[in-house]
């Protein structure tokens, strides 16, 4: 019999708030978080209500402005742009780093925030809050050469990203911004993250940092975060429907942008035979649920190998670790380790269940299917954002689980028996952020590996983000603008030569770094 569960001591949501009202009072009411605009808090837009995807609980939901309220923000950090470009480096290297000393000493404040906010396991919660101030180090030590030669761009940069890491992705990229002598704008997450932006952003402004803070729909603020004349660049994270809309208005303006879209990341297996390499990676494909960019929900598996594929692969998924990303044995015990928790909101994990069902009705055969019986849950605990682990062969090309990306834990299987399938398999989605191509025979790995369309493609092993000088891109339809990574992410948000051409994939020229 399965032992009953507890919370963790000091791990409830009622403690992150009190915390985050003692740490940030000027960011933080009793009832919601604030907006920051024109180096002020202010209690503005209509703070929605939300709910914790992890069990239900009520948290923070973000203050929506209008639009003239985002107009009014977008034109004083103008003004700050302005005189901030003109702040000497070593100033703007002190309080950058000054900003990653307050960071770190509220890691495990903001991680828990993340655990509440956007149901990340503890491990992976303090991961994001790490790698993001330990990859802006990495600017501040060495920011002195990506400079040279280059000045900050005209106006601020706009910042609109997804809710999946608000510390790794957002507050690195506005804080490298502000490095590089820009003003910074970020749109908060509409699903999830306010709370720990709001204390992140908090920490920057004390240190005297140009942020700008704002939340509200898409399409409320898109007039003044994206086509605003002000704005000197936009930066999205998100879906292709999303983004190609902003990629519209930004080619019609003609502003500087970096687009990173969804794509269908793939994993071939052809001529292979490192079996026990196979099922050991194969839990850790399963990070927070599959719900990041760089997840790989296909794999693209040559027939002949079909059998010993699955006896690899089903006796690891059957390991993925699912649950209550606080739910412990004794109140005193430490975070459990889980693959991963809810879904981002009920409605999602609705729509990818429905999804599941509707390929299976159309013919997908379902190879596995997890169950509550082997999750982690508090007594009676809302369940209905979560959904375990299944895996299905074939997908019907009818499905949005054959061709797009489920940001969910789903694996569908495609069978080949040509390199000329499995290429053509594994390009599915045109474009993907990472593949891998897992093959025993290199002399095949270098004659395939260049036909497949992702910005990087790994042999046998995943590929990721990165950090610090490590690039990163995306082909086809899964990015579109100026690359980033490494001293791309500084050429990205300033100025350089006249006929300067960045590195990226545009309308009228694709370059490689």
């Amino acid at each position: 019999m399965a032992p009953t569960l507890t919370l963790k001591n000091g791990t409830s949501w009622t403690e992150a708030w009190q915390r985050c009202l003692a740490a940030a009072p000027e960011a933080f009411r009793d009832d919601r978080v604030l907006n920051l605009w024109n180096a002020v808090w202010h209690a503005d837009g209509r703070a929605l209500p939300a709910i914790s995807p992890v069990d239900g609980t009520p948290i923070a939901g973000p203050p929506r402005l209008d639009r003239a309220t985002a107009r009014q923000a977008v034109a004083a950090s103008l003004d700050q742009h302005r005189a901030w470009r003109h702040v000497p480096l070593a100033e703007r290297r002190a309080r950058v780093a000054a900003t990653l000393d307050a960071l770190t000493e509220h890691r495990e404040l903001l991680a828990l925030l993340l655990v509440w906010e956007i149901g990340k396991p503890w491990r992976l919660a303090r991961a994001d809050v790490d790698r993001a101030i330990d990859g802006v180090r990495w600017y501040v030590d060495g920011i002195e050469p990506m400079l040279a030669g280059r000045a900050p761009l005209d106006g601020p940069v706009s910042n609109i990203a997804s809710w999946n890491y608000p510390m790794s992705v957002l507050v690195h990229a506005l804080l490298v911004q502000a490095l590089a002598g820009n003003a910074v704008i970020a749109k908060t997450p509409t699903d999830g993250g306010v709370a720990c932006l709001t204390l992140a952003c908090a920490l920057a402004a004390r240190e005297g940092l140009p942020v700008t803070l704002v939340s509200g729909s898409g399409g409320e603020l898109s007039q003044a975060l994206v086509r605003a004349p002000e704005i000197g660049c936009v930066s999205f994270v998100g879906g292709r429907d999303t983004g190609a809309a902003v990629a519209t208005a930004v080619t019609d303006l003609g502003k500087r942008h970096i687009l990173e879209q969804e794509g269908l990341n793939t994993w071939g297996i052809w001529n292979f035979s490192d079996w026990d390499a196979l099922a050991a990676v194969v839990p850790k494909l399963f990070d927070y649920g599959k719900q990041r960019c760089t997840a790989y929900p296909r794999f693209v598996v040559q027939r002949d190998s079909f059998d010993a594929f699955l006896a690899a692969y089903l006796p690891a998924v059957r390991g993925v670790r699912v649950g209550h990303p606080l739910a412990v044995e004794r109140g005193t015990d430490p975070c459990p380790e889980l693959d991963f928790g809810p879904l981002i909101n009920a409605a999602k994990a609705k729509e990818l269940r429905d999804q599941v069902a509707e390929a299976v009705d159309r013919g997908a055969v379902p190879l596995y299917r997890g169950s509550e019986a082997d999750a982690r849950f508090l007594p009676g605990q809302d369940t209905s954002a979560y959904v375990h682990p299944v895996t299905l062969l074939n997908p019907p090309r009818s499905s949005p689980l054959h061709h797009a990306e489920p940001f969910g834990p789903v694996d569908t299987i495609v069978l080949v028996d040509t390199e000329a399938e499995l290429l053509a398999a594994m390009n599915a989605s045109n474009g993907a952020l990472v593949a891998t191509l897992a093959t025993d025979d290199r002399a095949a790995f270098d004659r395939l590996a260049p036909q497949i369309r992702a910005f990087k493609t790994g042999h046998g092993t995943p590929r990721s983000r990165g950090d610090r000088d490590e690039l990163f891109g995306g082909f086809g339809a899964s990015w579109r603008g100026a690359f980033v990574g490494g001293e791309l992410l500084v050429r990205a948000v300033t100025q350089g030569p006249a006929d300067e051409r960045p590195p990226g994939n545009f309308p009228e020229y694709q370059l490689m770094p």
